[in-house]
């Protein structure tokens, strides 16, 4: 068997975990020390990995990359092509992620990540982490028999698109039963109804009063809490796993080689822009760009909860409470306010994040990168010391600052923008009035071929959803200034999703009706039956949920 390269062995980014298998790092979610994993080295694309992979399928790529992390000693080559090809038999489109080009003279592409069972970018992870799952667990439990299989209890938080995903990727798989948290109140209708109307008796939701960021919170306190480590295998789903950020690596270099194909161009320059809150789908675009993919630059897309923006412009992580009628945007008669932790609720509810958990990830990669110390193993130890005493400092003081050679590492790879709500209303506008039927048509996708029936367009105008509007209004900005570049924006959700937001943006278009776009698998999902459990901001509280409802399920009473 090959043996496992520095690629495919995993640490912690606060340097209490070392030398862990990838199955180690897909079943533990979390470090015990309470840092997330990372690969020992980010591994570099194969010399004629340009010719090679070009006329590549998605799945194809994904092998190829996944490779990359996985050594064929825990997955056979056979069992990841299977694992891969169960994933995404599950999507709409033939290709996966199809690239549209919304405005060819400005060299603006859209790359659309929502054609997955639940119509968000989060499938393309999710679907894959859950075939993951069952096939670990069923490797571990063959020849096991009732109390000797091992049960994974997976526990989760969304700000709305994760939960659905998740759930859907895991529902009536055998051995595991799903906790997804979601902060009451504060997710889109649709898609709260996509989670708590499924009804399978591993499937949990839990809808808790607090925001998203107590959500994540209580997520990191039950996988730090040893009592019911000792009970029960904790198992994440959040971008906290590596697996969802391994998975989302492939996208980045299937648009890159359909826009090649598009340009007719062998090596387009490239800004790939990401409308982000938790930072894990930009942080894949980081690890395309240190393999070697040849990325301009990575923008990130925040909205009015912009303390990865402010970042970058200033080198402070720092929460900054927002109180009362000061608080910037928001609509009132879309519920948006500040809440008194801090988080805005803006018509992106899915960024609505203070905190950005993958962040870390980067931090402890810009701290290596910077370190003056030449022996690898205690330059690890010091970049995880740093990230540590950061992240120490954010929970003691409420921020941190970085050193300007580490701003200067972070800047030398990406630039921010910040959107405002009234912003990202008026980019769903016009984009709809300069998107023309032809416009999409011809140039939407590679060898001429129609653009799928993906429901979002109308009368052949496009209709972004909030989250992909961001990233459209910071890709403008950045085309003012880089004209020569190609910019693919990533488009992160079906606007069916955020269907109020959309409506607030075309209330005056004339002829528009929503319900033309509406995906037929979204009518009625309101009136269905719905099962969920209210429950308060408290992780002690959580865990007695979690424990009763495991317990019944092994013991067949759901």
């Amino acid at each position: 068997m090959t043996p496992h390269s520095a690629s495919q062995r995993y640490l912690s980014t606060r340097g209490g975990s070392y030398d862990l298998s990838f199955e180690d790092v897909v079943l533990k979610g979390l470090a015990s020390d309470g840092g997330l994993f990372i690969p020992e080295e980010i591994p570099s694309l194969p010399s004629d990995w340009r010719t090679k992979w070009r006329a590549y399928t998605f799945e194809e790529l994904a092998f190829e990359v996944f490779s990359l992390y996985i050594s064929p000693e825990e997955i056979p080559s056979d069992d990841l092509k299977n694992i891969i090809q169960k994933s995404y038999s599950t999507f709409r489109a033939k290709n996966i992620t199809p690239l549209v080009t919304l405005d060819e003279a400005k060299h603006l592409h859209l790359l659309e990540l929502f054609h997955g069972p639940t119509f968000a970018f989060k499938d393309v992870a999710l679907q894959f982490l859950g075939n993951l799952f069952e096939y670990f667990l069923v490797r571990r439990n063959h020849g096991r028999e009732g109390t000797h299989r091992e049960h994974l209890t997976v526990i989760g938080a969304t700000s709305g698109d994760t939960g659905s995903a998740a759930i859907y990727g895991l529902r009536g798989k055998k051995d595991v039963s799903v906790f997804i948290m979601h902060p009451k109140g504060k997710v889109s209708p649709i898609q709260e109804a996509q989670m708590t109307t499924v009804l399978d008796a591993n499937v949990h939701n839990l809808a808790v009063e607090g925001t998203f960021d107590d959500c994540q919170d209580i997520v990191k306190a039950l996988f730090a809490d040893p009592e019911i480590n000792r009970t029960h295998r904790l198992a994440a789903v959040n971008s906290i796993n590596w697996a969802r950020i391994l998975a989302q690596i492939t996208y980045y270099f299937h648009s890159y080689f359909s826009l090649c194909r598009q340009a007719q161009d062998q090596s387009p320059k490239v800004r790939f822009v990401v409308p982000t809150g938790n930072f894990g789908d930009i942080l894949a675009g980081y690890f395309a760009t240190r393999m070697g993919l040849p990325t301009d630059k990575l923008v990130v897309a925040t909205n009015e909860n912009d303390i990865l923006h402010r970042f970058w412009k200033t080198g402070y992580y720092e929460k900054k409470p927002v109180h009362g009628v000061e608080a910037e945007g928001g609509f009132e008669e879309d519920g948006a306010k500040a809440h008194p932790s801090g988080v805005k609720e803006t018509l992106a509810p899915a960024m609505d994040i203070l905190v950005s958990s993958n962040f870390e990830r980067l931090l402890w990669f810009l701290a290596y990168r910077t370190s003056t110390i030449e022996e690898t193993n205690r330059r690890r130890m010091e970049a995880g010391e740093k990230v540590k005493g950061w992240l120490n400092q954010l929970k003691t003081e409420g921020g941190f600052g970085v050193s300007k050679d580490i701003l200067a590492a972070a800047q030398e790879t990406f630039s921010s923008e910040r959107v405002s709500d009234k912003q990202t209303l008026q980019t769903i506008a016009d984009t709809y009035a300069q998107t023309l039927p032809s416009a999409t048509q011809s140039n939407g996708h590679a060898n001429g071929t129609a653009p799928a029936t993906t429901g979002t367009e109308h009368n052949g105008h496009y209709i972004l959803d909030p989250h992909s509007a961001i990233g459209i209004a910071a890709s403008l900005r950045s085309i003012s200034s880089t004209s020569s570049v190609h910019h693919i924006s990533l488009a992160t959700a079906h606007p069916a999703k955020f269907s109020h937001a959309v409506e607030l943006a075309l209330k005056d278009v004339s002829g528009f009706s929503f319900e033309t776009v509406l995906p037929e698998q979204f009518v009625g999902l309101e009136e269905k039956e719905k099962r969920v459990t209210f429950c308060p901001a408290q992780w002690e509280k959580v865990r007695e949920i979690v424990v009763k409802e495991v317990e019944q399920e092994l013991h067949g009473q759901r």
